[in-house]
């Protein structure tokens, strides 16, 4: 037995790792490997990784139950079988350190540890075929990837550079002259005398990775690379429909519709990637304060600030998927700067921090920017990023994905670890509670001031203690009224009481409805649909819904009037109980039976999320239909259609809610 485990060790693991228990019982009560194990497996895989414990029931969520195995031997046998058979699952990932017996309120249960499987790897899928056998973790459950992640995960795979690909129909006709001129002309300012600075274009495009031939077809044409390095955006979209690049400079420290300076591709300018990023990161360093340096005489305008948000940029464009439906977004804002990029990281965000190891999705771009100075060594962009920005003693930045829909997330704010307008406001409202916390328990609650909320997770990156010592300690702020929970599992966030209702991720969601399949292209106004949703943005205040946003090039409006903010609710029991009566009434058509139409289920939802804003488990007892079958089959599509707005972007924030959205028919009768 490698470890003795209670149930609130096991909540305590659930903040820490996507953790899954399953009965296993069987038939007669001795143990059986369940046959939705194989589900789990492939959805941790090709996820995060997480564990799987056999012999535990969790119910309700959050609660933990040992039942033990009575045949553990023989489970374990049956899981090692299926392993090694290629009609059950594709891959085996695990050895025998990974499977192991542990007791849990005395009980043996075995323990699965799921690795994430390298890109190589994936998808990792039940039986021969990867389309309808693959499974993705999605808000603690397991679901079947449709057919487009299916092939971008097999693109993945097969693909060690996706930006390596020549062209057919493309030329140098499709490429914007004043790009290539401006790239020549840093390239013979970095390397002085090089022998590629007067070769003739089409050289000079071949030697830096633009222009290449495919020798299994035999053909020569421009790569995806050059296409995205140097095209103009109309041609880029040709190739790539979901292709753009966006950045907002925004007023105030909070989420905010409104911004003082946009650049997207407008028509205004070529919209490629090289000139994406040099109007760009000018416009994040423009006012930076630059310490008066002399260097040979010379005077020295660069910071680790400037390095640091230089590599930040180069990094959101070089690893970006830019056949995912999510937009390239870069924010300025006066207290942080945000980058979000298309697709998962390609190896662990926590491998990537530590530094040494390298999984670039567009080497063709990356050696272009290094090419021009731009970008350093495989591997030690992040290391260097964390680095600078410790050397201004701000806080630690923030990287993290998203899974739905794919993307990855870095925040680099620019304030104290221990900010003193922070400590003060948590001294005045708290008092000696504040001040009789330990180190780790005061920093916790000056991260939840600062960045809207605390997590386990982010916790583990700015402390040194040991993990369970953190679930105790977050455990405790919550006995002690200082910190509110919401979620289960690794989905658990907290909030300052006095932040309940106000307070976000860093990254929000804003104008869900707005953005419909069929809509115009950038180039008149309007950004490409993105499944009908938007991505999340960066801010730490809740979405303004139902405000229509500005046309491109148009100014920000004057006031900051918001529209009257809407009561949420997530957990029944909170639910004033005229309002609960009132909320089954309305249910009623539903709840009282088991089968219902699809138009009668969407229609009550409608009518029940009108005017304010509902939890998942909220509409799940109400109508008295399953949770997780709810959100996927009649939630989510309604969202996607636009028939409601939810509170934010992704589909496992644990504070998820939605309303009802607002139509010209419900404005008249209102």
């Amino acid at each position: 037995m490698n470890d003795t485990l209670n149930s609130l060790d096991l909540a305590g693991l659930s903040e820490s790792v996507d953790l899954e228990c399953k009965a296993a019982q069987g038939r007669d009560g001795r143990g059986e490997l369940p046959d939705d194990f194989w589900k789990s497996y492939s959805a941790m895989a090709n996820t995060d990784g997480g564990v799987i414990l056999l012999g535990v029931r969790e119910k309700p969520p959050g609660s933990f139950h040992a039942l033990g195995l009575a045949e553990l031997e023989r489970v374990r046998k049956a899981l090692w079988d299926n392993l090694h058979n290629r009609k059950q699952i594709s891959i085996n990932l695990l050895g025998e350190q990974d499977i192991d017996p542990i007791t849990v309120d005395d009980k043996t249960v075995l323990r699965i540890r799921v690795p994430r499987a390298p890109r190589q790897s994936r998808p990792v899928h039940l039986g021969n075929n990867p389309f309808g056998g693959t499974y993705l973790r999605r808000h603690e459950g397991d679901y079947a990837a449709d057919d487009e992640a299916v092939r971008r995960l097999l693109a993945e795979r097969i693909e060690d550079s996706r930006d390596e690909r020549v062209l057919k129909g493309f030329d140098f006709g499709d490429l914007d002259p004043d790009s290539i001129a401006a790239y020549r002309n840093r390239f013979a300012a970095v390397k002085p005398g090089h022998v590629w600075t007067d070769l003739p274009l089409p050289d000079f495009l071949e030697r830096i990775g633009a222009w290449g031939r495919n020798r299994e077809e035999g053909i020569s044409g421009l790569r995806l690379a050059g296409l995205l390095m140097f095209g103009r955006a109309e041609v880029i979209r040709d190739a790539l429909p979901h292709y753009m690049v966006d950045y907002q400079e925004r007023p105030e420290a909070r989420t905010e519709r409104r911004w003082i300076d946009r650049l997207v591709p407008d028509g205004s300018w070529s919209g490629n990637v090289y000139d994406f990023f040099r109007k760009v990161y000018q416009k994040l360093t423009a006012d930076l304060k630059v310490p008066f340096q002399l260097q040979s005489g010379q005077r020295i305008e660069d910071t680790p600030v400037h390095e640091a948000l230089r590599e930040a940029l180069v990094n959101t464009l070089i690893h970006a998927d830019f056949s995912g439906r999510v937009s390239v977004l870069v924010v300025k804002r006066p207290d942080m700067f945000g980058f979000r990029n298309p697709g998962r990281m390609r190896i662990p965000p926590e491998l990537a921090i530590h530094g040494g190891n390298s999984d670039c999705r567009n080497r063709r771009l990356q050696t272009m920017f290094q090419l021009v100075g731009y970008g350093d060594h495989a591997g030690s962009g992040l290391p260097k990023i964390y680095r600078n920005w410790a050397g201004q003693h701000w806080r630690r930045p923030v990287l993290y994905e998203l899974a739905e829909p794919e993307q990855t997330l870095m925040e680099l704010r620019m304030s104290s670890l221990v900010p003193e307008r922070a400590v003060a406001e948590l001294t005045t409202r708290l008092g000696n509670q504040f001040a009789a916390q330990a180190e780790t328990g005061r920093l916790a609650l000056i991260t939840a001031q600062v960045e809207g909320l605390v997590s386990h997770d982010r916790l583990k990156q700015i402390t040194t203690d040991h993990p369970a010592d953190l679930t105790k300690l977050l455990g405790q702020l919550v006995r002690d009224g200082l910190l509110i929970p919401d979620g289960t599992g690794r989905g658990m966030v907290y909030f300052l009481p006095w932040h309940r209702q106000t307070m976000a991720a860093a990254f929000d969601a804003t104008d869900f409805g707005s953005r419909m399949p069929g809509a115009e292209p950038p180039e008149l106004g309007i950004e490409p649909p993105e499944l009908g949703i938007e991505p999340p943005e960066l801010g730490i205040e809740p979405p303004e819904l139902g405000i229509e946003p500005p046309e491109l090039g148009a100014k920000p409006p004057e006031s900051d009037t918001k529209p009257p903010e809407l009561a949420t609710y997530h957990d029944w029991n909170a639910i004033p109980a005229d309002l609960q009566e009132a909320l089954l009434k309305l249910a009623a058509p539903v709840a009282r039976r088991r089968r219902t139409s699809a138009e009668i289920l969407r229609t009550t939802i409608r009518t029940l999320c009108t005017g304010r804003f509902l939890g998942l488990r909220v509409l799940a007892h109400a109508l008295q239909r399953d949770a997780d079958d709810l959100r996927k089959r009649t939630l989510t599509p309604m969202v996607q259609e636009g028939a409601l707005l939810p509170a934010f972007a992704s589909t496992r924030d644990p504070r998820q809610a939605y309303t009802a959205a607002v139509t010209d028919t419900t404005r008249l009768d209102s």
